[in-house]
């Protein structure tokens, strides 16, 4: 009996000194950054405003080069894209055929966008917490920092060190839950996948 407590003692202070080890969400998020230039993938998405109804999901593709370039490409159930090529951003509505166009240095800080796509300052914009494990996931919660923010919360859920789901709460009361699939970290990515030409006839506002 004492030799059987024994085992179990051991086994239990083993399974106690083996759960710091896990890597944590922060921990993730860093390496991710450090080790990441690249990267391609699909996502989802659900958009939710207080109480109301969820609208439909929307999905398409995802293709980025750090930091500051990448296409966000909105494919159903609306054609959208969002193009930043390091120095501006732009937003084509397909169906308004309009460009609305941005400085990235007025667009990105401080951004869910900033800390995927832009450098590794991200501490530097957002206060940054372990929110624990839900869905199979490790999240973490990044809150900024400026007061004036758009932005309330963003949670990051990492799976296999990869991103996997984030949660964008903004100051309006609207909730964007994002799902990423077929992520291709440091993909060979075609430098024109960051440029982009207003098409013709399309009414471009230009924000300065």
């Amino acid at each position: 009996m004492i030799r059987l407590a024994a085992r179990a003692a051991a086994l239990l202070l083993a399974l106690v000194l083996a759960a710091p080890a896990q890597a944590s969400a922060v921990a993730a998020l860093r390496e991710f950054l450090a080790q990441t230039k690249s990267a391609r993938g699909e996502f989802t998405q659900q958009v939710r405003r207080g109480n109301a109804p969820a609208a439909p999901p929307s999905s398409g593709t995802f293709v980025f080069e750090r930091p500051g370039k990448f296409r966000w490409t909105y494919l159903k159930p609306y054609e959208q894209v969002l193009v930043a090529d390091g120095e501006r951003l732009y937003l084509f509505d397909k169906d308004l055929n309009q460009v609305t166009i941005k400085r990235i240095a007025a667009a990105l800080p401080a951004s869910p966008a900033s800390i995927l796509f832009g450098g590794n300052e991200f501490e530097r914009d957002f206060a940054v917490a372990e929110a624990g494990t839900r869905d199979g996931l490790q999240w973490l919660t990044a809150t900024p920092r400026v007061k004036d923010s758009q932005f309330e919360r963003i949670e990051i859920g990492f799976r296999d060190g990869l991103p996997a789901a984030m949660v964008i709460a903004d100051s309006f009361g609207q909730v964007s839950r994002l799902a990423f699939s077929r992520f291709e970290r440091n993909a060979k990515v075609d430098a024109q996948s960051f440029r982009f030409v207003p098409p013709p006839g399309a009414d471009v506002l230009e924000e300065r």
